[in-house]
């Protein structure tokens, strides 16, 4: 398993403590122990961290891959791109100068 790089790796979280993560083989392991005093470990599956908590990670390997997408449809895509357009023109007018007439 080839190493993450330290820039990915510098802006990693645990998603339960909050602290950095470091690398020890084909894991990442949080610096700071949880409130049970360990210290919560996360699998890296062809290159990409797992950083789910414990807890979540059983539902997550249940899950089949057309699951993962769920409720994700083409219709629900434009929506949302739309959307975006939408606040990208609100965001253009409202950066508009403005006359003294206005």
């Amino acid at each position: 398993m080839p190493k993450l790089s330290s820039e990915l790796l510098s802006v990693l979280r645990c998603p339960v403590t909050g602290s950095a993560l470091v690398q020890e083989g084909e894991e990442l392991v949080a610096v700071t122990a949880d409130e049970s005093g360990n210290k919560l470990r996360y699998r890296i599956e062809d290159g990409i961290p797992l950083l789910l908590p414990p807890e979540l990670l059983p539902a997550a390997t249940a899950a089949g891959p057309d699951q993962h997408d769920a409720g994700l449809n083409d219709s629900a895509l434009n929506d949302s791109a739309l959307n975006d357009s939408a606040l990208n023109d609100s965001a253009q007018r409202d950066s508009a100068p403005r006359h003294a007439a206005e």
